[in-house]
């Protein structure tokens, strides 16, 4: 059960359409759209939903798919996987969502070799906000 519960009117109040969409509904945005695909600075990403801390650009690198991508979250209690529902002919997916508010954040794959898990997690911009003073 999530940490931070809200009517899905309040989500549609606190959220732009897109956000809300992204985060509330499981959609994704579209590739290479995000300012932060490439983004190269210092800082730490937040829950755009409940400003959890999510990614820090450390561990943030540029895996040419069109999302960010991160090899590890901030913490492990920070992000919750869970076994995506496959619709018919896909691959299953591995869904990465907030542990506080259980924003869908993106996805995670093990493909990753600059990872010493394997892991990419591939992530909505959408889904975040960026402290760089973190």
């Amino acid at each position: 059960m999530a940490e931070i519960e809200k009517t899905q009117e309040e989500w549609q109040d606190q959220l732009t359409d897109e956000q809300y969409r992204v985060c509330r509904c499981g959609e994704t945005e579209m590739p290479f759209s995000s300012e932060f695909n490439e983004f190269y600075g210092e800082g730490t990403y937040h829950c755009i939903c409940c400003d959890t801390p999510l990614f820090s650009t450390e561990q943030q690198f540029n895996a040419g798919c069109g999302w960010p991508s991160f090899t590890a979250p901030v913490s492990e209690k920070s992000v919750l996987l869970r076994e995506d529902t496959p619709l018919e002919d896909e691959i299953r997916r591995i869904e990465v969502v907030c542990a506080a508010c259980e924003a869908h954040l993106g996805h995670v794959f093990i493909d990753n070799p600059e990872s010493p898990s394997d892991l990419r997690f591939c992530i909505n911009g959408v889904a975040m906000w960026l402290d760089e003073n973190c």
